[in-house]
């Protein structure tokens, strides 16, 4: 059995409850892979939403797993959404938290599967697609979670830190080397291939992409300018994003509009001279990709 039971914390500490059920393979496993059951609540603004929003196209999904779109900025104190919120009351007793997405839904119950948007993009590919290649093939677990754990902490985490105003100058500038580190490891890696892993679309691809999306379109903004000119010195790792911005399953679901408006809802830092030196026309090449013929 593949199935964890979300942990609830009790509603007097006001804490957002843990979803954390997994679909299983066969109808033993309580929540299985059988379609038009499941629904997806997501924010193409928020980086878990897009990497959902961008597996489950990859995957051909939409007509056996629907998908809600979210507003960019969340209309609840708190950062929940208010539609989300009869989905949360169902699965905890008195839940007075907000109502947080990403979101995988159980049509069947009313009731929230998982908020762990890693756990639902592995799950979603248990989903029957056929003719859609598998996102987490077997034999490149491996690859895929390194990839993940170098854009948690080699480009997210350690952008925030370079980024981050009032902190020691040496602290950012330490931050900025794991930061250039990473990125030309992961440049090396992309010299000469197309994709991250075994020449295929993977998981890894889709982890990646969003974060380099971020990178350029939210970190961006609190680094200064020399910073931004050396991350965009990495040639090999910024065409191989506007390559798979490209792509019919990525760029069509970029709301930029809807990510500067989540980040300055939710960000107090200073805005740096990295501000002004755009990496990527994302724009225009999301709007190219909505014209490209379907793959």
């Amino acid at each position: 059995m593949s199935i964890a039971p979300f942990a609830a914390v009790p509603s007097v500490h006001r804490r957002t409850p843990v979803f954390r059920d997994r679909i299983g393979r066969d109808a033993r496993s309580g929540h299985y892979a059988v379609p038009h059951r499941y629904r997806l609540h997501l924010s193409t603004a928020c980086p878990d939403g897009l990497r959902l929003a961008v597996g489950h196209s990859l995957l051909g999904l939409d007509d056996g797993c629907p998908v809600t779109l979210l507003p960019a900025v969340p209309d609840c104190p708190g950062g929940g959404h208010s539609a989300l919120r009869p989905l949360y009351e169902a699965s905890a007793h008195h839940y007075t938290g907000p109502a947080l997405a990403p979101v995988l839904s159980d049509d069947w119950s009313g009731r929230v599967v998982s908020t762990q948007a890693r756990d639902i993009l592995r799950d979603l590919d248990r989903f029957p697609h056929e003719g859609h290649a598998a996102l987490y093939p077997c034999g490149l677990e491996s690859v895929i979670e390194a990839v993940e754990r170098m854009c948690d902490e080699g480009i997210e985490e350690a952008a925030q830190r370079a980024g981050r105003a009032g902190t020691d100058p040496s602290d950012r500038a330490a931050a900025l080397d794991v930061l250039l580190d990473t990125l030309g490891r992961l440049e090396n890696r992309l010299a000469g291939e197309e994709y991250l892993a075994d020449d295929r679309l993977t998981a890894a691809d889709v982890e990646l992409w969003v974060t380099l999306v971020q990178l350029d379109t939210v970190h961006r903004c609190h680094l200064d300018a020399s910073a931004v000119h050396r991350i965009a010195g990495h040639r090999a790792l910024w065409a191989y994003a506007r390559r798979l911005a490209a792509h019919p399953a990525f760029g069509p679901h970029l709301d930029l509009d809807g990510i500067s408006r989540r980040h300055h809802g939710r960000c107090r830092g200073l805005e740096a001279a990295g501000a002004a030196v755009q990496i990527l026309d994302w724009t225009g090449i999301a709007t190219a990709s909505e014209d490209a013929p379907r793959r």
